[in-house]
């Protein structure tokens, strides 16, 4: 045992917690005691944590969450450092293709070398185009290889048939963030778009253009992509599956944008010419003006740029770095670049998760962690149900749709049934571009294959090792990778406060998705289609427009604050996933009574786990791009917001009537 142990144990010996508590409790040595859990619930959390931890420099955020989701990616490395230095592998199995693919990545002397070389062929057939006819070929070719310019399509399940899955096409093919950074005249969008033309201009430096000629290059690009944000929805409208519902005949798509041969482009890319799902309509006739207008050199100038932009970190360092200077650091504040190795891990988990994922569950996911997973999984879902049962505001009518569609939620839990099958996929140590590019064709392929079939619901949308979780409307079912299921958040020998203050409030708030403002669109079948009777839904708007008034007031900085609008999915999540693991926790103590330890009793430790888990401390930069843009709200919000709404919480710490962390009873927010 080294020193640093010894004497954390001597300090929690103090404080009356064992060794063996440590390794299974909540930590007590991340309070801040000095702090009041009933004025800030996330300082007293995790406050002494945060002080002893900052954040890395190649990171925008930091908690014992984000510790151990990077510590994954060096269990990741193992596996994948195990697999390189072999090249006995049978040919297609798992382990040859990570491990080559991993191999190649990892050889930055000869991807320097290369330069901007391998991205030749592609920028030549962008600079070769004469025509529309080659334009459109350049925007197949680039479509092929994931660059979504102008726009993007993927599989995904008919909003009005969720058994069919059928093509969704989206816009795209905008540099930076959102259309907002396009659009707002306030300072920081201002100061963005600058730091963003600079950003391209050195881009087309790297790519060969003379000063002058990368200047003008970002120009075009600037203005070319202005037009496509001017037309595009704003992130609070996609959020709405009404404003992205519009399905319509192949024959209505063309008439949409009859200059785009859509005739070839779905032959090309092997998908039936059948109805589909534009979710906005206006871009696409954007897409159409622009293709009838716009100089096909400004064309080949953007489609140069987002070609260039998608694939910078395949080439060689100059181009990694500088789309690390603006993404990560400029728009994130991380101060420098994760270590190569950490990189190539997240490509590999990216492009072949099933096969990394393969390897990850037999090293990392014992039987016993997901038993235990999926008896927490249904101690939420029923505690889900007694509270739809109980609910006084519901009608009879609606409240069993409500409970119909609980008993049909689909329960994934550490990784899927069936594996992808990779056999035609061709991985070899030689060059890492060749590989990446063969990953990317794979998947597109792949994804598109599934278009026009009845939908397979057995497969996932993120990998094994993927440190999240995910509630899917359309096929009313919730997601929890094993990489999620690992501690601080879940252990299979943790205590009850530990795993249902963490892990619980995930899996509750994960289910209750399926009753937010956008869930709850959704049917029992996973249909697009109104299930509550008028007055029911009139008082659910009542109490979720609570929760958006709630998180409109919470500022990161002065004349910035969270748009409780675009948040108001996560936070009413956020909020039921609290309450309902908390009834399940009550619940597991009857069977199973939790100890009090180091003077904290069990609903004490419930919420401190809870605070443990989704308390962070993150850089100005990345507040500032999530409360522009992320559906969720920054960690600290995350944790005092749906706290102060529940009396279980001010009556674990004994907080008074008026303490910060108690909303009076007019304000307090209640959805489910």
């Amino acid at each position: 045992m080294n020193l640093t142990k010894r004497l954390l144990l001597t300090v929690l010996a103090t404080l009356g917690v064992s060794a063996q508590a440590q390794e299974i409790s909540i930590h007590a040595e991340d309070l801040d005691r000095s702090a009041d859990p009933c004025t800030d619930f996330h300082e007293y959390a995790n406050g002494t944590w945060r002080k002893n931890n900052p954040i890395p420099a190649s990171m925008s955020r930091w908690s014992r969450r984000w510790e151990a989701g990077e510590a994954a990616k060096t269990q990741l490395k193992d596996i994948l450092e195990a697999a390189s230095q072999r090249r006995d592998w049978p040919k297609g199995s798992p382990e040859q293709l990570i491990g080559d693919f991993y191999g190649a990545c990892m050889n930055e002397a000869a991807i320097d070398r290369a330069g901007a070389a391998p991205a030749q062929p592609v920028l030549e057939l962008i600079a070769a185009a004469k025509s529309p006819q080659d334009l459109q070929r350049v925007i197949r070719t680039l479509q092929n290889l994931a660059v979504s310019a102008p726009f993007s399509l993927s599989s995904g399940p008919d909003y009005h048939d969720p058994t069919r899955t059928i093509a969704h096409l989206a816009a795209s093919g905008l540099g930076l963030p959102d259309r907002d950074y396009y659009l707002k005249t306030e300072p920081r969008f201002v100061e963005a778009r600058d730091k963003y033309r600079e950003h391209v201009t050195r881009m087309f430096k790297l790519a060969g253009a003379s000063d002058a000629e990368a200047s003008a290059a970002a120009g075009t690009v600037f203005e070319f992509e202005k037009k496509l944000a001017e037309a595009s929805l704003d992130n609070v409208a996609l959020r709405d599956p009404q404003a992205t519902d519009h399905r319509m005949s192949f024959a209505a798509l063309t008439g949409l944008a009859p200059l785009v041969d859509w005739r070839r482009y779905f032959s090309v890319a092997g998908i039936p010419p059948v109805d589909l799902n534009v979710t906005e309509p206006k871009f696409l006739e954007e897409v159409n003006r622009l293709l009838k207008e716009a100089p096909l050199a400004d064309w080949q100038t953007y489609l140069r740029w987002q070609f260039l932009n998608a694939w910078a970190n395949g080439l060689s360092a100059p181009f990694v770095e500088e789309s690390f200077a603006f993404n990560s650091a400029y728009l994130q504040g991380a101060k420098e670049m994760k270590p190569r190795w950490k990189r190539c891990a997240e490509t590999t988990d990216s492009l072949l998760g099933d096969a990394l994922g393969q390897k990850y569950v037999e090293k990392y996911f014992p039987p016993e962690a997901k038993e235990r997973a999926q008896q927490m999984v249904a101690n939420l879902v029923a505690a889900m149900h007694d509270t739809l049962a109980g609910l006084t505001w519901m009608s009879p009518e609606t409240r069993q749709k409500a409970l119909e569609k609980l008993g049909t939620l689909n329960r994934k839990i550490g990784y899927p049934d069936k594996w992808k099958d990779y056999r035609e996929l061709a991985i070899a140590r030689g060059s890492y571009w060749s590989d990446l590019t063969a990953a990317t064709l794979w998947g597109v392929r792949d994804d598109r294959a599934l278009i026009g079939k009845a939908t397979d619901r057995s497969r996932w949308g993120e990998t094994p090792p993927t440190s999240d979780a995910y509630y899917n409307p359309l096929l009313n079912e919730i997601v929890f990778p094993a990489g999620i299921l690992q501690p601080p958040g879940f252990d299979a020998k943790a205590v009850d406060a530990v795993n249902y203050g963490g892990i619980g409030v995930v899996i509750g708030h994960e289910i209750s998705h399926g009753y937010d403002d956008e869930g709850a669109q959704f049917d029992a079948q996973g249909k697009l289609r109104n299930w509550w009777s008028p007055e029911d839904l009139t008082r659910f708007h009542e109490r979720t427009a609570c929760v958006a008034r709630q998180f409109d007031g919470y500022y990161i900085e002065p004349n910035i604050h969270h748009n409780g609008q675009l948040v108001l999915g996560e936070s009413i999540a956020d909020l039921a996933g609290v309450k309902i693991s908390y009834l399940a926790f009550q619940k597991a103590q009857q069977q199973h009574a939790a100890p009090t330890i180091g003077g904290l009793s069990p609903d004490q430790q419930f919420f401190i786990a809870w605070g443990q888990w989704r308390g962070d401390e993150i850089r100005p930069e990345q507040q500032r791009l999530m409360v522009q843009g992320d559906p969720h709200p920054i960690a600290k919000y995350r944790v005092i917001g749906p706290v102060s709404n529940l009396a279980a919480f001010a009556q674990a710490f004994s907080c008074k009537p008026d303490a910060p962390m108690v909303r009076s009873a007019k304000d307090r927010c209640e959805v489910w």
